[in-house]
């Protein structure tokens, strides 16, 4: 069976010629940032990552959905459709002693992704591989990570405004990979009660749950977020369990502003980083 080679960066004249061979990381030297991308940070500077300035870019989704995963130690976890791989970054920084897989469909933006985990120095807890999940033998063999992580596309091929960027229409809607198959993807690549973590609309939270639910993919933690605290929910964060029987538990609502425009103390505490974030999020995790 055939696997993808990680993702390389064009640094050496190797790479530039195969894109997906790998590198002696030894002899590459510090990633550089492109003329049409920005260089941005999370965590106070900690978390720093290339983004394309008019393609795709990441959202608070990302981060929420990130502090949002529960992993134990030294687990190994795959994020299916990781873009600029902003959420392996932000795992791997919650979480050091955690082997993080990155899966992307756009050689792009993978590679974009690669140069982050190296701009990071993170290369040897993150791996970017160029793949599409509709054809998962070709990424990993079965059974092979205790947690998968998604952040779908939330609208469905030809609904609402498509975007004519590639990036951001691939990220956006469902042309490259529908909710279900994220979630047989998540079902072959997860072992016997792995689990998966998601963040989707929240006005499409019953159509999730019951793919979810015809992946084997069991429903087991859910959290609405709120823009404000008297505003309906927007998002659905959720957590399932492969094999898992049935029984939820609903968390309180997260919501993301205070007053006026101030992000609320628990997502500022997420954007810097902050230590009791991660245990909270622990102490609310469901193993059943």
């Amino acid at each position: 069976m055939k696997y993808f080679h990680d993702v390389a960066t064009p640094a050496e004249d190797a790479a530039k010629l195969d894109p997906l061979a790998p590198t002696d990381r030894r002899r590459v030297s510090q990633p550089t940032q492109k003329g049409d991308e920005t260089l941005d940070a999370l965590f106070r500077g900690k978390v720093k990552l290339f983004q394309s300035h008019s393609g795709y870019r990441f959202s608070l989704d990302a981060l929420l959905l990130a502090h949002f995963v529960a992993l134990k130690a030294r687990e190994s976890a795959i994020d299916l459709g990781t873009g600029n791989g902003v959420i392996p970054l932000i795992l791997a920084r919650l979480h050091s002693d955690v082997a993080i897989t990155g899966v992307e469909i756009q050689p792009a933006m993978a590679e974009r992704a690669a140069r982050n985990v190296r701009l990071n120095q993170l290369e040897g807890q993150i791996h970017i591989r160029l793949g599409d999940i509709r054809e998962v033998g070709a990424i990993a063999p079965a059974a092979s990570f205790d947690v998968a992580v998604c952040n779908p596309p939330y609208r469905r091929a030809a609904s609402g405004r498509i975007s004519p960027n590639d990036e951001k229409r691939i990220a956006r809607h469902e042309s490259r990979g529908t909710l279900g198959d994220f979630l047989r993807a998540a079902d072959f690549f997860l072992r016997a009660r792995g689990r998966i973590t998601l963040v989707y609309l929240a006005e499409r939270a019953v159509d999730l749950f019951a793919a979810m639910r015809a992946a084997r993919l069991e429903p087991k933690r859910l959290r609405m977020v709120h823009s404000f605290i008297d505003a309906d929910a927007t998002l659905v964060l959720v957590e399932g369990i492969k094999g898992g029987r049935s029984g939820v538990k609903i968390l309180p609502p997260l919501i993301v502003y205070g007053d006026g425009k101030n992000y609320s103390a628990e997502v500022a505490a997420m954007i810097a980083g902050d230590s009791a974030t991660r245990a909270l999020r622990q102490d609310d995790s469901n193993g059943s």
